[in-house]
C-alpha cells in the first residue's frame, strides 16, 4: 500500500522546477535551518536532522528537493548528505549517526528552484542556513527505557505506551479453519492447561436419566454437538482482545456474540443482516498526512457487497459494492489485496481496497461516507479516480503455468505446481518492484516409476517462501516429498509414516521444519532441508476408547513461541463420546511435552476450531457444549499471623492461602462448589485439577500446591527471607518460625507465580516482645549441688515423719488407763 500511495501522490504533485519566461515570475528570500534532535548525542547513536526553509507550500504532495546537509566533522573532514526532498511543511527528517567524539558542525544548503504552488511561477532562492554545533559525547544520551512484558494478570485496553506488550497481544482475523494458521503476537501462550472462564454455548454435555442406556449397545448419550455437517461455534474472530463468535450453524436468529477474551465479560450480541456471518476481521493502519491510527472492523460478505460493522460496537459503518472477485490475502498495514490469477490469458490483477478510501482524509471518515462503490463509473462509462485507483496492477505473467497458485507474497513472487502419477511441475514467477511477471522457474519433475505403477494419490501439502520448500503428500506411501520453491527441483523424501494416515493427514513447515500428525496418532517432526526424521511423539490411548488404533487422532494447530498445540476432534462422532481425549502442547524444537491433559478439552471438525489471541487460546469444548478460554491467571495470597505479641525466643506460626481468582472461579457453580475460593494447584497436577473444577471430575488424590517464600522486615530494618513453604490441595500453608529480636516485624508471603498463575503477595505484622524480668530476692541465695539438696529433701522428709511418730506415742500414752 506504501508504495501505491508514494505512486498516487508523485502523480498528484503540481510542483514544477522548469524556468517559465522571467517576465512571468516574482522572486523571494529563503531561510533555510536545521536543527539536531537530541543534542548532545552519544558516539554511534541515532540524531535527528530537521533539515528545510520556513516556506511552507499550499499542497501535502508538494515538497521542495534538492537540499543537502554539510557535515564537518572534528578531525576537519567533511561530509554531505544529499537528495533531501521535504514534506509540505517546507521540511523533513534525515537520521545522522555520528561515527568519533568532538563538536560537528552543520550547516543546510537550499539549492534555488522555482515553484508554481500559489497558481503562479515563484523563484526561490537559495539559501544556507546558520551552522549547527552537533556535540558527540562518549557516553550514550538516556532515551525512553523499555517497558517489561506483563508479569501480572492483565486485560485490554493496553495503553499505547507499553509498545513491547505487542508480542504478548495477537488478533485473529480469519474466520475459517485455525489449522496449520501461523499467527503473532502470542509470545506468552498457555504453558499449562489452566482455564480462563467457561460460557455455555448450547444445551450440552451427558443427556441423563432414559438417555442413559439408548441406543445400539450405546450407553449415557450426550446432547448433540454439532458433528458432522452441522458445526457449532464458526466464524470466530479475535479482534483487539474481544471474542466474537456466533453459537450454531442453523440457529435463527444467528446471534453473534461478543466478550471479553481474558475475562468473558459479554459486550453484546447481534444479528447481522440476514443471519449471515462474518467473514473476516480487519485492523487497517492508515497513515496520511494529517491522521496515523488503526480502525477495527468486522466484514460480512453477501454477493459481491462487502458490509463493515464496527469492531467495538457491532454497529454497520459502510457498504463497498460491486467488489471483484479473487483470492482475499492482507499487506503489511492490514489492507486487503484480491488477486486473481489468469494462466491462460496471461495475466495477474490486484485489487486494493484501502486505495478506495481518499487520500486526503483518514480512513474512518472515509469510511463513514456509507457506501463505496468498487466499479463505479463516471458519465462517460470510464471507472472513477477512486475506482480506478484502487486496482493496483495488473500485470502480464507467462501464459500456460499449469496446476494452481500455491502461494503468494507480495513485493516477492507467486509460486504454483501441478501434480499427477508422471511429474511435479513447479514454477514462480516475480512481483518485486521493476520484474513483475518475469518467470523465475518453471520445472518439470519426472516422479518415480512406482507412482504410475501403484496409481497414488497425491496431494500439495505444505508451502513456505521463508525457508523455500513446498511439500507433496502420497497416500499410498504416507510419505513426504520435499522441493524447492527456489528452483523446483525435488530435494527429499521423508521415511513412510503409520498406515492409518491413508485415511487423514496434515503436513505444515513451521520454524524451518516439516511437522505432519495424521489419523495413526504420531506426531512427525522432519529437517526441512534434509526430510530427516528428528523426532516424533506418540499420542497414545491408555484405555483403547479409540476403537480404529492404539493412538488418538489429533489436529495440528497454531505455532507460538516455539510452541506447537494439538487437540482431538473427529468428523462424525459416535456415541457416547469417546472418553480421555487429549490435548497437550510440545516444544516445536525437540518433541518435549510441555503440557498434556486427557478428558478436559474436545475440539470440533465442523465448526470452528481453537483459535488464539492475547495468548488465550478460545474453543468450542464438545464434551460439554461450552466456550473455554485457556490462558495464565491471575491469584491470589493471604497472610495471617498473631495478632498479640509473643515472648521472644517463643515460636510463631505463620499461616495463609494462595488462590486462583480467574473470572472463570467466580462463576455461580464454582464458588458453591469452592466457598473458601479455588485452590491454586502445581503445573504438573494442572490437567487433573482443571478436570475437578471444570468439568467436575473427581478430587485428584496426588494434586501438589505451589510454593510459598516467606520474608520479614524486622525491627531493626533488616529485610530477609525467612523460609519456603508448600500450600497443600486446598490450598492453605503454614509455617513456625523464632523471631530471634524483640520488635515489630512485617511478613511477607510471596507466591512467584507459574505456567498457569501470575504471581501474588500479600502482607501482615507481628509483634515479639521482651523476655520477662522477675523481682530480685533481697537475700542471697546459695546454689547448692545437687546432692545436698537431696539431702536437704530427704532429712525434712525424715523429720517429718519423725514428728508424726511422735504425735502418735503421745496420744497412745494419754489414752491409757
Amino acid at each position: 500500500m506504501a508504495i501505491i500511495i508514494a505512486l498516487f501522490m508523485l502523480s498528484s504533485m503540481t510542483i514544477s522546477l522548469a524556468v517559465p519566461d522571467a517576465s512571468a515570475q516574482s522572486t523571494r528570500t529563503t531561510y533555510a535551518f536545521i536543527g539536531a534532535t537530541p543534542n548532545p548525542v552519544g558516539v554511534g547513536q541515532q540524531t535527528l536532522l530537521h533539515v528545510g526553509i520556513t516556506q511552507q507550500l499550499n499542497n501535502a504532495a508538494h515538497k521542495w528537493m534538492g537540499l543537502t546537509v554539510t557535515v564537518t566533522k572534528p578531525d576537519g573532514t567533511t561530509e554531505t548528505l544529499s537528495g533531501i526532498n521535504t514534506d509540505s511543511t517546507g521540511g523533513t527528517g534525515v537520521v545522522f549517526v555520528p561515527t568519533i567524539v568532538g563538536n560537528y558542525t552543520l550547516q543546510t544548503h537550499f539549492p534555488e528552484q522555482v515553484s508554481n504552488t500559489t497558481g503562479s511561477f515563484i523563484t526561490y532562492k537559495a539559501s544556507d542556513s546558520e551552522k549547527l554545533t552537533l556535540i558527540v559525547q562518549e557516553n550514550a544520551v538516556l532515551i525512553y527505557p523499555s517497558i517489561p512484558l506483563p508479569t501480572e494478570y492483565w486485560t485490554r485496553p493496553i495503553n499505547a505506551q507499553l509498545r513491547e506488550w505487542y508480542s504478548v497481544a495477537g488478533n485473529w482475523l480469519t474466520s475459517g479453519s485455525a489449522i496449520g494458521q501461523q499467527v503473532v503476537g502470542n509470545d506468552d501462550a498457555p504453558e499449562s492447561p489452566h482455564i480462563l472462564w467457561t460460557k455455555p454455548l448450547t444445551m450440552g454435555g451427558l443427556v441423563g436419566g432414559e438417555h442413559g442406556l439408548i441406543g445400539s449397545g450405546a450407553t449415557s448419550v450426550a446432547f448433540e454437538n454439532g458433528d458432522a455437517y452441522e458445526g457449532k461455534w464458526a466464524n470466530r474472530l479475535i479482534i483487539g482482545g474481544r471474542l466474537y463468535y456466533i453459537d450454531g450453524a442453523y440457529d435463527r436468529p444467528r446471534y453473534y456474540h461478543c466478550v471479553d477474551l481474558r475475562t468473558g465479560e459479554k459486550y453484546w450480541d447481534k444479528v447481522f443482516l440476514n443471519n449471515l456471518t462474518v467473514s473476516f476481521g480487519q485492523l487497517m493502519y492508515w497513515e496520511s498526512y494529517n491522521y496515523q491510527g488503526t480502525f477495527a472492523y468486522l466484514w460480512v460478505t453477501t454477493g459481491t457487497t462487502w458490509v463493515g460493522y464496527d469492531a467495538f460496537t457491532g454497529e454497520w459503518m459502510c457498504n463497498i459494492t460491486n467488489v471483484p472477485t479473487g483470492t482475499r490475502i492482507t499487506g503489511a498495514r492490514g489492507e486487503i489485496y484480491l488477486y486473481s490469477v489468469n494462466q491462460n490469458a496471461g495475466y495477474m490483477t490486484l485489487w486494493n481496497q484501502s486505495a478506495l478510501v481518499s487520500m486526503a482524509g483518514s480512513w474512518g471518515s472515509a469510511i463513514q461516507t456509507r457506501t463505496l462503490n468498487a466499479s463505479a463509473t463516471q458519465a462517460n462509462g470510464q471507472l472513477t479516480t477512486a475506482a480506478q485507483r484502487a486496482w493496483a496492477w495488473n500485470i502480464t505473467i507467462p501464459k500456460g503455468l499449469p496446476g494452481s497458485v500455491r502461494a503468494v507474497k507480495l513485493g516477492d513472487r507467486v509460486v504454483g505446481s501441478s501434480l499427477n502419477n508422471t511429474d511435479v511441475v513447479t514454477w514462480a514467477f516475480s512481483l518485486k518492484p521493476g520484474q513483475e511477471g518475469q518467470l523465475l522457474y518453471n520445472y518439470d519433475w519426472k516422479a518415480p516409476a512406482d507412482w504410475l505403477e501403484g496409481n497414488q494419490t497425491l496431494s500439495w501439502a505444505a508451502t513456505d517462501l521463508d525457508s523455500n520448500v513446498g511439500v507433496v503428500w502420497s497416500k499410498e506411501t504416507r510419505q513426504n516429498y520435499g522441493f524447492s520453491l527456489e528452483t523446483g527441483q525435488y530435494l527429499w523424501v521423508t521415511e513412510s509414516q503409520a498406515y492409518l494416515d491413508i485415511y487423514d493427514q496434515m503436513s505444515k513447515i513451521y520454524y524451518s521444519k516439516l511437522y505432519s500428525v495424521g489419523v495413526g496418532g504420531i506426531v512427525y517432526c522432519y529437517d526441512v532441508k534434509t526430510g530427516k526424521t528428528l523426532w516424533t511423539y506418540e499420542i497414545s490411548d491408555p484405555y483403547t476408547e479409540i476403537l480404529w488404533g492404539n493412538n488418538w487422532h489429533v489436529d495440528m494447530y497454531f505455532p507460538s513461541d516455539g510452541r506447537i498445540y494439538f487437540i482431538h476432534s473427529m468428523h462424525s462422532d459416535n456415541q457416547p463420546l469417546p472418553r480421555g481425549a487429549p490435548a497437550f502442547c510440545l516444544n516445536a524444537t525437540t518433541g518435549e511435552v510441555i503440557w498434556r491433559v486427557d478428558g478436559l478439552l474436545r475440539d470440533t471438525h465442523w465448526g470452528s476450531e481453537a483459535i488464539i489471541g492475547d495468548s488465550v487460546i478460545a474453543m468450542y469444548n464438545t464434551y460439554d457444549q461450552q466456550v473455554y478460554a485457556v490462558g495464565k491467571g491471575p491469584s491470589a495470597t493471604t497472610v495471617l499471623a498473631p495478632d498479640m505479641g509473643i515472648p521472644l525466643g517463643s515460636s510463631v506460626t505463620i499461616k495463609g492461602t494462595v488462590t486462583d481468582v480467574s473470572p472463570g472461579t467466580m462463576q455461580t457453580g464454582i464458588t458453591l462448589r469452592f466457598p473458601n475460593g479455588v485452590p491454586a494447584i502445581s503445573d504438573d497436577s494442572q490437567g487433573e485439577w482443571m478436570k475437578y473444577v471444570y468439568a467436575q471430575f473427581p478430587r485428584p488424590q496426588n494434586a501438589n500446591g505451589v510454593e510459598v517464600t516467606l520474608t520479614v522486615l524486622d525491627a531493626n530494618g533488616n529485610y530477609r527471607e525467612i523460609g519456603k513453604t508448600t500450600t497443600d490441595a486446598s490450598g492453605f500453608y503454614s509455617f513456625d518460625w523464632k523471631a530471634d529480636i524483640p520488635g515489630k516485624y512485617t511478613v511477607y508471603a510471596s507466591f512467584a507465580g507459574s505456567k498457569s498463575y501470575f504471581p501474588s503477595f500479600a502482607e501482615n505484622a507481628f509483634t515479639v516482645d521482651s523476655a520477662a524480668s522477675v523481682t530480685a530476692s533481697p537475700y542471697p541465695e546459695i546454689a547448692l549441688p545437687p546432692t545436698e539438696m537431696y539431702i536437704i529433701g530427704i532429712g525434712a522428709a525424715m523429720i517429718i515423719a519423725i514428728a508424726i511418730v511422735g504425735a502418735i506415742l503421745l496420744m497412745a500414752i494419754r489414752k491409757r488407763p
